[in-house]
């Protein structure tokens, strides 16, 4: 009679790395540890100062999002929505905002729909949307958050391979949106990001 299941089961961890639970959470590691110190994740140092954060608060935060209740809004971080239905894209827009190592926390989504839906859970402080996408497009997404007064606080950003022509022969979008030409221009984001989140610090500063 065989005696394997009288082996002990490996334990499961309890702790995983800073850059571990970003990918958990699909952050930037700058993202992470401004939960940690705003007390949305539970973390310790080790003694040779490496953060471990208990892996079952990266789950109870993955939970609440998941489940449509909003999460804090954690403080100084930057929350960003990209609307992008190729790929490539997508993950390019990841790979790119990661290395940044900025306090910012993205999602991503592939059609104007599935925008609207994620920014009824949770508001993003920006929005990153193509225009031309499957289903609902960028046009009729955008048109929809700006006839919403609880919204207009979000700022707008669309990138697009379409002409100034196209838009306009399509409708146009609002004033306050700001348009950006495909590829991406990430050093233009990068400088749009920074400065928002230079504004979130002095609103820190004002309010303290």
């Amino acid at each position: 009679m065989s005696d394997l299941h009288a082996l002990p089961s490996k334990p499961e961890r309890e702790y995983c790395s800073t850059s571990e639970a970003a990918q958990m959470l699909g952050v930037s590691l700058g993202t992470v540890q401004q939960m940690v110190e705003n007390g949305l994740l539970e973390a310790w140092k080790t003694a040779g100062g490496h953060r471990r954060i208990r892996i079952g608060s990266v789950e109870d935060y993955l939970r609440r999002r998941s489940s449509g209740v909003a999460a804090p809004h954690p403080v100084g971080v930057l929350r960003i929505l990209v609307a992008e239905d190729d790929r490539i894209l997508q993950r390019l827009y990841a790979h790119t905002f990661e290395t940044w190592n900025l306090p910012i926390e993205v999602r991503l989504v592939e059609s104007g729909f599935d925008g609207l839906l994620e920014i009824g859970r949770q508001q993003p402080d920006l929005l990153i949307s193509d225009l031309v996408m499957p289903g609902l497009d960028g046009f009729a997404m955008i048109s929809k958050l700006r006839s919403d007064p609880k919204l207009e606080d979000m700022d707008i950003i669309v990138v697009t391979g379409l002409s100034q022509e196209d838009i306009a022969e399509r409708g146009g979008l609002p004033d306050d949106v700001t348009i950006y030409g495909k590829p991406v221009p990430f050093k233009e984001l990068k400088g749009y990001i920074q400065a928002r989140l230079a504004q979130f610090q002095r609103r820190g500063r004002a309010a303290s």
